[in-house]
């Protein structure tokens, strides 16, 4: 198998920086990302659920002490992303693949992150794997007003029997006393094939367009954030007809929907791989709202992939890969079969 090429992308810059349209103004900087934690289950069985089919369940022994590297292994991760510019880790992380709210705890009290104070935002959905969407943020930086989960029904082609997949979860709050909206996606899978299964996640999508419109019918203005594992790329009919992504800043109109992962994709970008090929599925897209150049307030100031070398593979066949945590029925010690994507979020300091 050939080896991938692995795109690092590295920024040496303060926490107060300097935008080039505004030189000579200061701006304090913030981390909103994303990351999917890849099948993190505790060790306990949850009769409602089908936890046993997890991989650490699967393995049977040393459960615990997998468990606990896995919780350690992501909570490096979250702590370390945007941390080269924002020399903080993320004000706003939203994750995927995760049980239950147990798990986000035992993570944002891992000694690599318990210092940032994370407060949690979680609602069981009716996965048929039990895995969940989940939103963390640092108590100090943002406060949720309103949060809710919103429920995706969709149905198989040939049974027609109900598939239960992930809700998706929105999250109404204050970021620096600015009111911004947060929806947390994991949208239906490949399974059976691109082709065939491309209708449920269509329908994921009008179901985030949904949610945009009517945050969008009360506040023309709202600054809107959709984050998450779209199982598409972000030139896919689900985000690029459904949502109506653009990838230029300048073509995105009020009520628009600006996609930056756009552009890093088609440059070879990813943040997955399967069979030597890159995919963007991890994506964070933003309302037009964040790309105004009144640095009064927060605005969209870059897009990244965070794919620092720890967390590529390093041999095997799978090299260049991303160094995920199990493999093979056992657990690898890596991370997660996925990169996180984040953004930075820019306001002038006076």
């Amino acid at each position: 198998m050939k080896n991938f090429k692995v795109w690092i992308t590295v920024i040496l810059v303060c926490l107060t920086i300097t935008v080039k349209a505004q030189e000579g103004k200061k701006f304090k900087i913030h981390t909103v990302a994303f990351y999917n934690l890849e099948n993190l289950f505790d060790t306990i069985n949850d009769p409602n659920k089908n936890d046993e089919a997890s991989p650490i369940m699967e393995m049977r022994v040393n459960t615990s002490d997998i468990y606990k590297k896995k919780v350690s292994n992501m909570a490096r991760v979250l702590a370390d992303i945007g941390t080269d510019t924002a020399k903080n880790s993320p004000v706003i992380i939203g994750v995927s693949e995760v049980e239950n709210q147990d798990v986000l705890e035992d993570v944002v009290n891992d000694p690599q992150l318990i210092s940032k104070d994370y407060g949690i935002v979680h609602y069981d959905s009716p996965d048929r794997r039990g895995i969940d969407v989940g939103l963390l943020y640092q108590k100090k930086y943002f406060t949720p007003l309103h949060t809710s989960n919103h429920e995706l029904i969709i149905f198989d082609d040939s049974s027609r029997e109900r598939v239960y997949t992930r809700d998706q979860l929105l999250v109404s709050g204050k970021l620096e006393g600015e009111m911004i909206h947060i929806i947390v996606n994991h949208w239906p899978s490949r399974s059976g094939g691109e082709a065939r299964s491309r209708p449920k996640r269509v329908a994921a999508a009008k179901l985030s367009k949904k949610i945009i419109d009517s945050l969008q019918t009360i506040d023309p203005y709202a600054k809107i954030i959709l984050m998450g594992d779209l199982n598409d790329d972000p030139t896919n009919e689900s985000v690029k007809e459904v949502l109506g992504a653009k990838k230029e800043k300048e073509d995105v109109a009020l009520k628009g929907i600006y996609n930056p992962m756009e552009n890093m994709f088609k440059m070879g970008l990813g943040s997955n791989a399967y069979r030597d090929s890159w995919s963007l599925f991890d994506q964070v897209l933003i309302t037009q709202p964040f790309l105004e150049k009144d640095y009064s307030s927060l605005r969209f100031y870059q897009a990244h992939i965070f794919n620092k070398n720890y967390l590529v593979n390093k041999k095997g066949r799978y090299k260049g890969y991303p160094l995920r945590s199990f493999a093979d029925g056992g657990f690898t010690d890596g991370f997660s079969d996925h990169f996180p994507a984040y953004i930075y979020l820019i306001k002038e300091v006076k």
